[in-house]
């Protein structure tokens, strides 16, 4: 039992402790204690009063008062945390995709990478990692805005709050709130019902990684251009994402504003093949620039290779992914990419068969990119075992990897895409349609709705006539099919 620091206790209580010493003194000096206490002991001690006898009620209660006042202050601010981000599979695969985000000096995004990528990390459980990143985006920002605050770090510090109060440190917590609170004092919005153009843009680029929802992404960027029109990266991430009907204009300007910008010339020049221009050999000047900048999947490296495969060639996109690795070895993400036309020409082209050697280098490249993305390699498995069923001596192989996915502990979304894969090998390598039916079937019947839920039931659908002998059962599955 403890008093108040500096005030005497009273005289019953001195009498009890007295009583208390005794016993404890006779025990270490050897002596034996029958287990008694005097007759008054007890009485004694109800006579305490009990404020004496139990903590401070008023002191709970204030500490409990202080506790809500600084959640409810956490909850209002404007950051990761706040904005209930839930990704579109899971934070281990996001966390693979925003590490290929180039992180180079000159990336106008540079502080909105490091703000998510601190908070991806605090959500994996790991919080000095998160603090890491968080320090990071600081930095990113300063060195970006070559000031050293602004509204720019207001997302920044309300996720530091965050972290502190998760972490138990309400001081630091505060500390931070005070920040955030001072800043918002210094730059304020244009109006009450209005975030400040820099939380607008980052919200905006910080959905772009989660949402399908385009219009609410358009409509941040919108707001945070219609503040401040002249912040190019801005207008160029709101143009490539919006893709509304005068999309080609629009890039066409912002090409003009922002003329280094190679990952929007890809895209502008994507734009044009898609209406459809020829555009072979702008798409190999452009190449050869691309090829001279840092690898990232911000430097339209996935694009100019797809504008290769549509518009050019199958072959000349592999040979150009080959260069590219030739120049950057050690870069996953430009190996991710190979993988994708190793996989079209071997798998989908119809073509001659591919030469064992191609089928030997895509293998090597596959294993190479699934060691490379522990976490977020499922489909380059899928891949893999697809292009082993191509394989001279890989039969064996493929269906190895296809039972040890299908033994996997899967996401609907995941489970859909395997079986629509596994039916098609079955149909194709393996020659059984009874059984490719069966996991047509399977893809099928998981209520969500996908390409490989639409493909499983279009085959279904080719499959159900009279030549075919599980038609009635098709028939019967197809009319009781529910829809997502």
């Amino acid at each position: 039992m403890g008093f108040i620091r500096d005030v005497p206790p009273p005289p019953i209580a001195v009498r009890c402790l007295s009583q208390l010493s005794r016993l404890v003194s006779s025990r270490e000096s050897g002596g034996q204690w029958d287990g008694r206490i005097s007759p008054n002991f007890e009485n004694q001690t109800q006579t305490v009063p009990i404020s004496l006898r139990y903590p401070s009620q008023p002191k709970r209660r204030i500490a409990a008062q202080s506790q809500t006042t600084l959640l409810s202050k956490l909850e209002a601010l404007q950051c990761h945390f706040t904005w209930a981000l839930v990704p579109k599979t899971n934070f281990l695969r996001l966390s693979d995709k925003l590490v290929d985000i180039g992180t180079e000096e000159g990336n106008s995004w540079l502080g909105h990478i490091y703000n998510l990528r601190g908070f991806v990390q605090y959500k994996l459980g790991f919080p000095e990692d998160a603090q890491s990143f968080f320090n990071k985006a600081a930095e990113a920002f300063r060195q970006m805005r070559k000031a050293d605050d602004g509204p720019w770090l207001v997302v920044n510090y309300g996720n530091l709050a965050w972290l502190h109060h998760h972490l138990g440190d309400q001081a630091e917590s505060e500390a931070y709130l005070s920040k955030v609170e001072a800043l918002m004092k210094k730059y304020p919005s244009p109006s009450q019902d209005e975030l400040h153009a820099e939380i607008y843009a980052e919200k905006a680029w910080t959905l772009m990684q989660f949402s399908t929802d385009r219009k609410l992404v358009a409509d941040y960027f919108q707001k945070a251009i219609r503040m401040q029109p002249d912040m190019v990266e801005w207008n160029t991430s709101h143009i490539l994402y919006s893709k509304t009907d005068d999309v080609l204009e629009k890039m066409r300007v912002a090409k003009e504003q922002d003329p280094e910008n190679l990952s929007l010339a890809v895209y502008y020049l994507a734009q044009h093949a898609e209406n459809g221009e020829r555009v072979e050999d702008e798409a190999r000047e452009l190449a050869k620039k691309v090829l001279r900048n840092p690898v990232s999947n911000y430097s339209g490296w996935n694009t100019i290779l797809r504008i290769y495969s549509h518009y050019v060639s199958i072959d000349e996109a592999i040979d150009l992914a080959e260069e590219a690795l030739e120049n950057h070895p050690d870069v996953r993400y430009l190996k991710r990419c190979a993988t994708l036309y190793y996989k079209w020409k071997i798998i989908l082209s119809s073509d001659s068969r591919p030469k064992q050697s191609m089928i030997d280098r895509a293998i090597s490249l596959h294993e190479e990119v699934i060691s490379h993305y522990p976490h977020s390699s499922f489909v380059k498995k899928v891949d893999l075992a697809n292009i082993y069923a191509k394989s001279n001596h890989g039969q064996t192989k493929a269906e190895q990897m296809y039972q040890e996915l299908l033994e996997s502990d899967l996401e609907p979304a995941d489970k859909q895409l395997l079986y629509n894969n596994y039916a098609k090998y079955l149909y194709f390598d393996r020659q059984d349609q009874n059984k490719s039916i069966k996991y047509h079937m399977k893809a099928a019947e998981i209520p969500h709705q996908s390409y490989f839920r639409r493909n499983s039931i279009k085959n279904l659908k080719i499959k159900n006539t009279r030549r075919d002998s599980m038609w009635r059962e098709i028939e019967l599955f197809l009319e009781n099919l529910q829809k997502p």
